[in-house]
């Protein structure tokens, strides 16, 4: 659009306002102003020179996922004095630094990105484990005492203890064993189903070369930590080790951790369990996570503690 034009555009516009609007005649005055400034210096919007971290519709219609940008590449800062260090930084995190801004407000994609990634948060703490998950790793399936997913998030009490049906199934396939992994849903369905199987392989694998044995794997249904300690007061098991999904938040939504408690018990405070957390690949690869905490596990069983008064032995 050249000068002209622009000028017949905005004295349409100017004949369109309705009499006595001195305000938004001003306005509109101001903006032909500094659009035709725009035009003459060849103005280009900052986010436009990013172009490796723009969204462009292709031929297709198909908009490219912007959830697929590393945010440890992505720099939208402006004139940065020292892009380097700055991207150096960022290497080490990523959290939402050095997103820059436009005028007084984030940048387009950056608005998009959040929003896209709450989006996927609150989809992993409402969507379900699938039924296939379980009978595929070949887990021992239980739920506990919440109905659904609804009364899991509204009482945590309830997510923490079994009804008579499920005691049952737990004491007739753990009673005979002493150390028990279980595998719970938690707050992220989707932290379970990337991480639990690799990470479980690799605790049997770890405690087998210790001559540990383990009972067999339940997977817990609408689980908070503390059925763990419901679990240990059924069984009498000495040590019980719960993979369990982490609330997510904007960075992933696939954080597992595993809690670890030694002499697990209904009433056992809070401090007794010992926590390996951010087993996600961009975290603790839970390949990984799992040789660390088979380590954990063979010298609790020999120090016959966890949690804060247990000490890790130097490797």
């Amino acid at each position: 659009m050249n000068r002209e034009e622009l000028r017949a555009l905005v004295t349409q516009m100017l004949e369109e306002l309705p009499s006595g609007s001195t305000q938004s005649s001003m306005a509109v005055n101001r903006t032909v102003n500094r659009t035709e400034n725009k035009v003459e210096t060849g103005y280009k919007s900052p986010v436009k020179t990013y172009p490796e971290t723009s969204a462009h519709v292709d031929q297709g219609g198909e908009i490219p996922d912007i959830t697929k940008i590393d945010l440890r590449k992505q720099y939208l800062v402006e004139n940065g004095k020292n892009k380097e260090a700055f991207m150096a930084l960022k290497e080490k995190t990523s959290a939402r630094i050095g997103v820059g801004k436009c005028g007084t407000r984030y940048h387009t994609i950056t608005q998009l990105r959040f929003r896209a990634d709450h989006a996927a948060a609150q989809d992993s703490v409402f969507s379900e484990v699938p039924k296939s998950f379980y009978e595929t790793n070949h887990y021992i399936y239980v739920k506990t005492k919440c109905k659904d997913k609804d009364e899991y998030l509204t009482r945590p009490d309830l997510g923490r203890r079994f009804n008579g049906e499920n005691e049952k199934i737990i004491k007739s396939t753990c009673g005979a064993f002493k150390i028990l992994l279980v595998v719970g849903d938690g707050l992220s369905s989707q932290a379970v189903e990337t991480n639990a199987p690799d990470c479980a392989a690799a605790i049997t694998q770890g405690l087998s070369a210790y001559g540990i044995t383990l009972g067999k794997t339940l997977f817990i249904q609408y689980c908070r930590v503390g059925a763990s300690d419901h679990i240990g007061s059924m069984t009498n098991a000495d040590l019980v080790c719960m993979l369990v999904g982490e609330r997510p938040g904007l960075v992933t939504a696939q954080s597992m951790s595993a809690y670890i408690t030694y002499a697990p018990r209904i009433g056992v405070p809070e401090s007794s369990r010992t926590v390996v957390s951010n087993i996600h690949k961009d975290g603790t690869p839970a390949v990984e996570a799992g040789a660390h905490i088979a380590s954990l596990i063979q010298q609790m069983l020999k120090k016959k503690c966890s949690g804060v008064v247990f000490r890790q032995e130097e490797q």
